[in-house]
């Protein structure tokens, strides 16, 4: 992604984290219209930091399996 930049990767990630942190739920991960939300969500960060289009599936469910992990060490701190 050399096309963004580091600057604009940094700004996207902390966005994400914070969104996907926000909005997430005990049972997220077994409910499909949360996970939808998230969905949502990640790919209107991606859009508005002008993210490839054409990579922006790829992101979103990397960034979903990245949060399911995430989300296990948030819920025991």
């Amino acid at each position: 992604m050399k096309v963004l930049g580091d600057d604009t990767l940094r700004d996207i990630a902390r966005e994400l984290v914070r969104t996907v942190r926000a909005n997430v739920t005990i049972d997220w991960t077994v409910r499909d219209n949360v996970r939808a939300q998230l969905r949502v969500l990640v790919k209107r960060i991606l859009r508005k930091h002008g993210y490839p289009p054409d990579k922006q599936e790829k992101a979103t469910q990397t960034v979903l399996e990245q949060a399911e992990v995430l989300s296990e060490m948030w819920a025991a701190a």
